[in-house]
Order: C-alpha cells, then sequence, then structure tokens
C-alpha cells in the first residue's frame, strides 16, 4: 500500500483518513465496485423471475418471493450488524460484510430448491444495508473539506451504474447461460470488490468507547427517526411508479413490450444524473437540496399520472422519477449529521428505510391498481407520498430549530 495515510485526526466515534489524492481515488473505486455488485445483484434478479421459477418448478408469484426474502434481509441486516460489530474497524467490516454477500451470491447459484434459494437470498440481503452505510462513512472521512456528499456520491455511483448497465446485461448472461450464472457473476464481482478492499483501505482504529450500547443510542435520538421517515416516505414514490414502469409503457402508453428495456435504461440515466447532481448540490446547501427535491418529485409524479399515455412524456417522466435518486447521497449525508456518535447504526440503517420505501410504494400503488384506477395512478400514488415525504422533512428542520433557540 503505497499510499498509505498520511496522518490521522481522531474525530466522533472512528479516525477521519487524510489520504493522498491517488489513494482516496482508488478507494472510491473499490467502494463503488461492491456497490455496483450489490445493485445488480438486487435488481437482475427481477428480469429472470420466469427462468427461475421454470428452473425450479414453482410459480412467477412464488419466485417474487425471493425477492422480498433480499429485502427483508436488508432491513433486519443493517441494524443488527451495526450493532454486533460495534468493536469492528470499518475497514474489517467492510471486508467481512462484501466477503459474506460474494459467498451468499455463490451459495445462490447452486441452491436446489426454492426453500433452500430463499433461504439462501434472505442470508444475502443482510449485508446490504451495512455496508452501503460504512462504505458511506468511510468516503465521507476521506473527503476533501466542503465535499462529502459528493464522496458518498461517487460510492452510490456503483448502484446506479448497477440499474444502466449491471441489471440488464447480468440479466442476458442470465437468459443465455442459464439463471444460475446471475449468482455466479455478481459472486464473482463481489470478490473483486474484497480483492480491491484488501488492497486499498487503510486500517482506521476503533474509539475506545465504541459499543453495542453507543450504537443503539442513536435510535433515541428524533432527527434520526425523522430522517429515516421522510427518506422512507419520500422515496416510497419512486418505487410506486417504478414497481410497474414496465405495465405502464405497454398498457398505459401502448409501448412495445421490446421497448421495456429502453424504460429501464432510462430510468438508470435518470439515477446516474441524479446521484451526481444531487451529491454536489447538497455539498453546497444540504437541507435546501433535501426540500428541493422532494418537492420536485412530487411535480414530476403528477406530470406523469396526468401524461403516462403518452410516449414521449412517459420517457421524459422515468428520467426525471429516476433522477429523483439524487435525495439519497444528500439524506445519507444529514445522518452523518444528526446521528452524533452513533454514526454508523445511522448510516446501516438508511438502507432499511429504503426497502421500506421499495415495500410500501409497490403495496400502495397495487392497491391502486387492484382498485380499478389504473396503472398511471402510481403516478398519484406516489405524489401523495412525496407530500407526507416533504411534511415529515419540513418537521424535521422545525423541531430542530426549535432545539437551537431553546439552547
Amino acid at each position: 500500500m503505497t499510499d498509505a495515510a498520511l496522518e490521522h485526526a481522531t474525530t466522533g466515534d472512528a479516525e477521519h483518513l487524510t489520504v493522498t489524492p491517488r489513494l482516496a481515488t482508488l478507494i472510491l473505486l473499490a467502494l463503488a465496485v461492491g456497490s455496483f455488485g450489490i445493485g445488480t445483484g438486487e435488481f437482475a434478479i427481477m428480469g429472470l423471475l420466469p427462468d427461475i421459477a421454470a428452473g425450479l418448478g414453482v410459480d412467477v408469484p412464488v419466485a417474487g418471493h425471493l425477492i422480498s426474502a433480499y429485502a427483508l434481509g436488508v432491513v433486519v441486516g443493517a441494524p443488527a450488524i451495526a450493532m454486533l460489530a460495534a468493536r469492528l474497524s470499518r475497514r474489517t467490516l467492510l471486508l467481512f460484510l462484501m466477503l459474506a454477500f460474494a459467498i451468499g451470491n455463490l451459495a445462490s447459484a447452486v441452491a436446489p430448491d426454492m426453500t433452500t434459494l430463499t433461504v439462501v437470498r434472505f442470508v444475502s440481503g443482510l449485508p446490504h444495508g451495512a455496508y452501503f452505510g460504512v462504505a458511506a462513512l468511510v468516503a465521507a472521512s476521506i473527503a476533501a473539506p466542503g465535499k462529502r456528499a459528493r464522496a458518498v456520491g461517487r460510492v452510490m455511483l456503483g448502484l446506479t451504474v448497477a440499474t444502466f448497465v449491471g441489471t440488464p446485461l447480468t440479466a442476458w448472461f442470465g437468459q443465455q447461460l442459464g439463471w444460475r450464472a446471475l449468482f455466479v457473476l455478481v459472486g464473482v464481482i463481489g470478490t473483486l470488490a474484497v480483492a480491491m478492499f484488501w488492497l486499498t483501505l487503510p486500517q482506521d482504529k476503533v474509539h475506545a468507547d465504541m459499543s453495542a450500547r453507543r450504537e443503539l443510542g442513536a435510535l433515541m435520538r428524533l432527527q434520526v427517526w425523522l430522517t429515516f421517515a421522510f427518506a422512507a416516505v419520500g422515496f416510497g414514490g419512486m418505487f410506486a411508479v417504478f414497481s410497474y414502469i414496465a405495465a405502464t409503457a405497454t398498457v398505459v402508453a401502448g409501448l412495445p413490450a421490446d421497448f421495456v428495456p429502453v424504460i429501464l435504461a432510462i430510468f438508470g440515466a435518470g439515477m446516474i444524473v441524479g446521484n451526481l447532481l444531487g451529491s454536489w448540490l447538497a455539498d453546497r446547501a444540504l437541507l435546501t437540496t433535501i426540500g428541493g427535491m422532494l418537492a420536485f418529485n412530487i411535480m414530476v409524479l403528477v406530470v406523469f399520472a396526468l401524461t403516462a399515455q403518452y410516449p414521449v412524456s412517459l420517457c421524459v417522466c422515468v428520467f426525471f422519477i429516476g433522477s429523483g435518486v439524487a435525495l439519497a447521497p444528500a439524506v445519507q449525508t444529514r445522518l452523518m449529521d444528526v446521528a452524533g456518535d452513533a454514526q454508523t447504526m445511522a448510516a446501516a440503517s438508511m438502507h432499511s428505510a429504503f426497502n421500506i420505501a421499495n415495500a410500501a410504494g409497490a403495496w400502495l400503488g397495487g392497491l391502486a391498481i387492484s382498485a380499478g384506477y389504473g396503472y398511471a395512478s402510481t403516478g398519484w400514488v406516489g405524489a401523495a407520498l412525496g407530500v407526507a415525504g416533504l411534511a415529515v422533512f419540513l418537521l424535521s428542520c422545525a423541531t430542530e430549530q426549535a432545539s437551537r433557540n431553546k439552547g
């Protein structure tokens, strides 16, 4: 490790590492590769559900339980791992998390039946949230002053690129070589990330007072809960639409089924742009970026609901709905500011909130469709969730300001 850390300054619950620009770039690249692997593993399975169902001899809805099992693993694993691994250094924890993810996917490739695969997918989801939380903290710890959100955004870039490139490419390989090839490829990406972590991450020190009890202290902070709330509710709007975007494109806009991958790519492109722009804006005005993006998302979702029947409008709206991921680096940075000395728990649990948003958005959108309001009604559901998220955010700002006034 020729570009080892040059100096160390203890801040908060772990070291702040000042590294050379070259090493910082390599660390962020390694973290982004890990994010790419996790994002590909999470989303690519959605395009191969019919193949998996046929291979295991179950119906497609039953195979869909694999997605739910993974999401449940994320929700459970993020806070549990943050608490149980409080005494581990971030380097050690990242190596452990990515190795567990890689092994979980390789085990998925050889699972003999639906029950076994469901259990393995749950286990594979456990490292997900903790990985992104700890990776974000590491990225922030090596960032130059005033560039924390951009460093976090570069980690998240791997996830957004996965939706644009990794998901369709891996799904194609799965179609050509069999669905088990999906999990092999994701396992290989995870193994590559482990090697990159080993070569690039400097050893950090754990604060002497770190403990599971201290990490649980994050859950005693009102601002942490309010941030979780507006993230879970606000992002729910995006998932309410995205969960049914294929049917919306074909049934409402009349586009051919062959165009659905293009729609998904447009969504992925929006996520990439939103991630880069959102992290840049968050470094300049964090709260303004969060509030502005919540309001922007509401507007886009309303336009989507009103114009989904027009193919061009649908494509434009899908791009901007994807760009709503601009909230992610801003919200993650906000958590670092309000979590105090229990940042690992707060940062890791952020992705539990995202998966709650995923489940809640899809469920509420499905209720509207089942009630006969049509696929475009998911835009109204998303807008309503956006309004609720914005209200919680404003409450968060108001209570924080009241607390400061009392102080």
